[in-house]
């Protein structure tokens, strides 16, 4: 893998097709494995939250997800970009899932959601096996019998990729602290992905993905997310920092 040092982040630049590729050799893996989409929001958390910094620099494939990761990554390497979003993985590792009458389970999202896009899926790919779970209510309080309801499910269907959708950094820290249960599967926490999937959050016009004011999109569609915004110019002045340091440092050796 092609890893690039970000904010003290190790962040893969390489193509759906080398991940793709990676994944492959690793279905079903020997032990938890673990994909994370990082994107500008995540770095800023990782700054002053241990675990999750422990949590994302442990994972096996950290993709570069937001427009605002990979600029960074332009400005502060020089490399050309490689840009995967969470969904779009998400979406071909469900076709290829599907394709290869592979096991899936998909886990947390708002009501029925997760359900609803099994069954879609399992309609699609009939030898292939799609199981939706609702599963938890609140991901900070977890009940015993919500947390024995999904560990008996994995058990049962020992599944090769696991989704997640409680938010970040939740889903990242509950997969990790439960990666012995996932030992035999791939998982990844993919946020509001079962939402676009789903269709209750409409996608970005490509225009607006290639040009990369998706996040601008988001706020516009999505106001009460805002609170999210606010930690943009933080990564900013971070990006910043670390750009200068790293031209101190190269002048000075």
């Amino acid at each position: 893998m092609n890893n690039i040092q970000l904010l003290g982040i190790s962040v893969q630049n390489n193509s759906f097709d080398k991940i793709l590729y990676t994944l492959s050799k690793n279905i079903p893996p020997k032990e938890f494995f673990h994909i994370v989409s990082i994107n500008p929001e995540i770095l800023v958390e990782t700054q002053n939250n241990k675990l999750f910094t422990k949590v994302v620099n442990t994972a096996q494939i950290n993709i570069m997800d937001g427009i605002g990761t990979a600029l960074a990554v332009r400005i502060l390497s020089g490399k050309p970009i490689k840009r995967i979003t969470g969904v779009y993985l998400m979406e071909k590792l469900l076709e290829y899932a599907g394709k290869n009458s592979l096991r899936v389970v998909l886990i947390g999202g708002t009501t029925n959601l997760a359900l609803s896009i099994a069954k879609c899926y399992q309609k699609k790919y009939l030898k292939a096996k799609f199981i939706g779970l609702q599963a938890i209510k609140n991901i900070n309080k977890p009940t015993n019998q919500e947390i024995k309801h999904i560990f008996s499910i994995v058990a049962d269907i020992r599944p090769h990729f696991v989704f997640v959708a409680f938010g970040s950094p939740y889903q990242e820290i509950w997969l990790w602290n439960n990666r012995a249960i996932f030992s035999s599967s791939i998982c990844m926490g993919v946020g509001q992905g079962f939402d676009v999937l789903g269709g209750r959050v409409k996608r970005a016009p490509s225009w607006i993905h290639n040009s990369g004011f998706e996040w601008l999109y988001r706020l516009v569609t999505q106001p009460w997310r805002w609170k999210r915004q606010l930690k943009l110019p933080l990564f900013i002045v971070l990006v910043i920092k670390e750009y200068i340091y790293g031209r101190l440092s190269h002048k000075n050796s």
